[in-house]
């Protein structure tokens, strides 16, 4: 059976790892070692903090409807308590969307969601 030298694969592995370091600082961008640790430490946080994106994204969302809703006399979460009640399935992204871009359309689902609370709070 004929020998099978690895260099080929070898090279083509280095080359996508200090591809995706490109760009770090230091010997992490083009010593193969410290940047494969490098690249993988960067994955790690790539995965987490695609989710904390989302996290962060409904926080902002939630604090632009709260400050927008007080306007009306309500707060964000009898706003939400409201728009449960009334039937109303709009998600916060559309809503904060909304309470920027269309002020009218946001008054009507904010009294909307009023309605359908109790009076007496």
């Amino acid at each position: 059976m004929a020998r099978v030298k690895r260099g080929v694969t070898s090279h083509a592995k280095h080359k996508k790892v200090l591809k995706a370091a490109k760009g770090f600082y230091g010997r992490r961008k083009n010593t193969i070692r410290t940047a494969k640790a490098a690249v993988d430490r960067s994955m790690q946080y790539n995965y987490r903090d695609r989710k904390v994106k989302k996290r962060t994204f409904r926080a902002l969302w939630i604090q632009r409807l709260n400050a927008a809703v007080r306007e009306y006399g309500l707060t964000y979460s009898r706003f939400i308590d409201g728009l449960g009640k009334a039937g109303v399935d709009v998600d916060r992204k559309v809503l904060s969307d909304l309470a920027i871009r269309e002020p009218e359309a946001f008054k009507a689902i904010v009294e909307k969601a009023k309605s359908a609370l109790p009076a007496a709070a």
